[in-house]
């Protein structure tokens, strides 16, 4: 069963959810389609992936269908205030934002809506305890994007780290009888984190949804965070790196 976290608005997020960044045309309407059949209720998308219409379009054919409701999907985009304020958008949140960011933010005289989620990139190469802390304490909900390391983006290096092939990492997944995607994922869900990891690959989006049947012990979860390098999959221009978050 798939558990939720409650935003400062009172709304329940699915903590599992489905990402669609570069997933391309043609192959995100299945993988949208595939992931409502298989129980997730919670997806990703973005103006800027330019492929939020094939992802209307698949939603819409499981409403039609009646393989789900509308009021049961929790559907992220990238919005603003104005969407807030003309009622198509009922929570809106920051991405990529560091503390001092928020801190701007949440002090901007004459802001209309506080920020009830961020964003971020997160695994265990990039653990961001202190960040996270920080959102939590300011009742800000986390999303972890990137949690497998990307391993098919573009610029990636021969030399980069990789988290799927990490030996701490796949020894964790062995005792458990799990693949590593899975316990990445499950990472960020015992931190109450909301995860989403993509895949417009059928069996790999089933195979991410597996994870609400096993528990990572405190020992593996502190084997998770000590792997933190501070490495990062994306520079981010607007992202002071010398902060310490």
């Amino acid at each position: 069963m798939v558990s939720f976290v409650e935003l400062s608005t009172k709304a329940k997020v699915p903590i599992l959810g489905l990402g669609t960044w570069k997933s391309g045309l043609g192959e995100v309407r299945e993988a949208v389609k595939g992931a409502i059949d298989i129980g997730y209720r919670h997806l990703d998308c973005a103006y800027a992936y330019e492929n939020e219409h094939e992802v209307g379009e698949a939603i819409q054919e499981k409403i039609q269908e009646k393989a789900v409701k509308r009021e049961e999907l929790f559907i992220v985009s990238k919005a603003m205030e104005e969407l807030v304020d003309e009622g198509l958008v009922k929570n809106i949140g920051i991405s990529n934002f560091n503390h001092f960011q928020i801190e701007r933010l949440l002090n901007k005289p004459g802001l209309k809506y506080k920020p009830v989620i961020n964003q971020i990139e997160c695994h265990p190469y990039l653990t961001q305890e202190k960040l996270i802390q920080y959102c939590q304490s300011k009742g800000i909900s986390v999303t972890a994007y990137s949690p497998l390391g990307c391993p098919n983006r573009s610029g990636a290096k021969p030399e980069d780290p990789s988290l799927l092939d990490d030996p701490k990492i796949n020894e964790i997944a062995a005792k458990h009888k799990k693949s590593t995607a899975q316990v990445l994922i499950r990472f960020h869900i015992q931190r109450h984190v909301i995860v989403i990891p993509k895949s417009v690959t059928l069996a790999r989006i089933a195979e991410n949804f597996q994870v609400f049947d096993f528990k990572l012990s405190e020992e593996e979860m502190a084997t998770l965070l000590s792997l933190d390098r501070n490495w990062r999959l994306k520079s981010l221009e607007e992202y002071p790196f010398y902060a310490e978050y």
